[in-house]
C-alpha cells in the first residue's frame, strides 16, 4: 500500500472535504483534523482491501460489508466502542460528500454503530457534547438547519438552558452580547453567559436562516418557518447518539446537566450554580453534588490500589 498522500485520486476528495468542513460547515480545527484523518485511513484500508486505486467511483460504490470490514480492522487495532462510532460517523460524512460531488443521489451505505456498554449514568464530556452537536448538524437536510441545530445544542451545553427556554427565545434577545436574558419556570428571568463560540454559532445560524427573527418572532425556526418543536430536537439527538455510540441518557436535557456538573467540578459554588440554572431552591441544585461525588468515587475505586 502506498504511503503518499497523493497516491489515490480520493486524496483530493478528502482535501476538498477538509476545506468544506472548515469553511462551509465551520467545524472546529480538532474535528476537521480527526475527520480528515479518518478519511485517509479509509482510503488506505480500501486500497489494500480491494487491491486497487481508490477514486470517487470507488467511494460511491462501497457497500455496508466494506464499511463493516473497515470497522473490524480499526477495532482490531484497539479502537473502543465510542471511538469506533465516531470513526464511522466521519466515514459516513466523507462518503456523503464524495457522492454529492459526483452527482450520485444514492445515500451512503448504512451500518449501525457499536453501542457502548451500559455504565453508571454520568454527564457527557465536553468533547462528547461538541461531537453530538456537530453530528446532528452534519445530518441536517439543509445547511441553515444544520447551523440551527449546532447553535441550539451548543447553547444548551454552553449556557445550561432547558430546551423550552432556548426555544422560547425571540428577536428581543438581539443583538447577541456576552450574556443572555432567559425566562424560565414560573416566568422568572435570569442572566446566563453566552460564550464566544456559542454566540458565533448562533450568529451564523441567524445569518443563514431564511426567516426573519426581529421583534417577537422566535429565534429558532422549524423547516417551514414556524417555531421549532422540542420533539424535532430530541429526535435528531436520538439519531446522533446512536451513530456516536452514546448512552440512551444522552438527551438535549443532559447537556444542561453536563453544564452544571462541569461547572461544579471546576469550583463553582452551589449558590452561583442555582442562579445560572434558574432553580427555585438550593435543594434542586444539590443533586449535582451527588453526581460529582459518584464520579469521584468511581475514579477512586478504579485507581486506588487498596480500594
Amino acid at each position: 500500500m502506498a504511503d503518499s498522500l497523493t497516491d489515490h485520486p480520493a486524496r483530493d476528495i478528502a482535501a476538498r472535504w477538509r476545506d468544506h468542513l472548515a469553511r462551509d460547515r465551520r467545524r472546529s480545527d480538532h474535528t476537521v483534523r480527526a475527520y480528515v484523518a479518518t478519511a485517509h485511513r479509509l482510503i488506505d484500508f480500501i486500497a489494500g482491501y480491494k487491491g486497487e486505486v481508490v477514486d470517487g467511483g470507488t467511494l460511491t460504490s462501497l457497500r455496508p460489508s466494506d464499511l463493516r470490514a473497515f470497522l473490524t480492522h480499526r477495532r482490531a487495532g484497539g479502537l473502543g466502542n465510542s471511538s469506533a462510532a465516531r470513526e464511522l460517523s466521519a466515514v459516513r460524512g466523507f462518503l456523503a460528500f464524495a457522492a454529492a460531488e459526483s452527482g450520485n443521489t444514492a445515500a451512503p451505505p448504512r451500518l449501525k454503530g457499536p453501542k457502548r456498554a451500559r455504565s453508571v449514568p454520568r454527564p457527557i464530556s465536553p468533547a462528547e457534547a461538541v461531537s453530538l452537536a456537530e453530528d446532528v448538524a452534519e445530518d441536517a437536510a439543509e445547511e441553515w438547519i444544520g447551523a440551527r441545530d449546532l447553535a441550539l445544542l451548543l447553547l444548551l451545553y454552553g449556557s445550561g438552558l432547558r430546551v423550552a427556554e432556548a426555544l422560547d427565545l425571540d428577536g428581543t434577545a438581539l443583538p447577541l452580547g456576552e450574556t443572555l436574558a432567559v425566562t424560565g419556570k414560573r416566568n422568572k428571568t435570569r442572566i446566563v453567559p453566552l460564550l464566544a463560540p456559542v454566540r458565533d454559532a448562533m450568529e451564523r445560524y441567524l445569518a443563514l436562516c431564511p426567516y426573519p427573527s426581529a421583534g417577537d418572532r422566535p429565534l429558532f425556526r422549524g423547516a417551514r418557518g414556524g417555531p421549532l418543536r422540542g420533539e424535532i430536537v430530541r429526535r435528531a439527538v436520538r439519531r446522533a447518539r446512536a451513530r456516536l455510540g452514546l448512552s440512551d441518557r444522552t438527551t438535549p436535557h443532559a447537556l444542561r446537566h453536563s453544564f452544571a456538573t462541569h461547572l461544579l467540578g471546576r469550583g463553582a459554588d452551589l449558590r452561583s450554580l442555582q442562579e445560572l440554572l434558574g432553580h427555585a431552591s438550593l435543594s434542586s441544585t444539590q443533586i449535582y453534588t451527588a453526581v460529582d461525588t459518584a464520579h469521584l468515587m468511581d475514579v477512586y475505586r478504579n485507581a486506588h490500589p487498596r480500594a
